[in-house]
């Protein structure tokens, strides 16, 4: 696909398709995969690759219109729709989702405010840690 773009669907048949599309677009955003400008697959294109019924990208890509991530220029395309706010708007939206989601989950096991608090400082300390001996290890 096109700019490093590659729809991932890991179908969750808890959601409609055509929003997980929407998400992996979002995060395609979100992680620079797909800049402000940049250029969509056709909607034949990604339902091909997404092995999906077109109808079904066709509605993701109007919903994402109607939310304002992308623009359709006639006979040109869909693109992403440029807005300097845009990266950190999604990036935020993303964000609180997954924190709310967790969060969700660990009140639901019977932990504490301050037991979430010492999980998360000590997690975050073990994978940054995590992290900085796997950039060591690639040089």
């Amino acid at each position: 696909m096109r700019d490093g773009f590659q729809v991932k669907l890991d179908f969750d048949s808890t959601r409609p398709i055509y929003m997980q599309i929407i998400d992996e677009v979002k995060r395609a955003v979100a992680r620079n995969l797909l800049m402000p400008g940049g250029k969509l697959p056709s909607q034949r294109e990604l339902a091909e690759a997404a092995r999906v019924n077109p109808n079904t990208v066709q509605r993701a890509y109007r919903e994402m219109e109607a939310m304002g991530l992308v623009e359709t220029k006639r006979g040109e395309g869909t693109y992403i729709r440029e807005d300097d706010g845009l990266l950190a708007s999604l990036r935020g939206e993303m964000a609180q989702t997954a924190v709310d989601n967790f969060i969700r989950q660990v009140l639901a096991l019977g932990l504490k405010e301050a037991e979430i608090v010492k999980l998360v400082t000590s997690r975050y300390k073990e994978l940054q840690n995590g992290k900085r001996g796997e950039q060591d290890d690639a040089h």
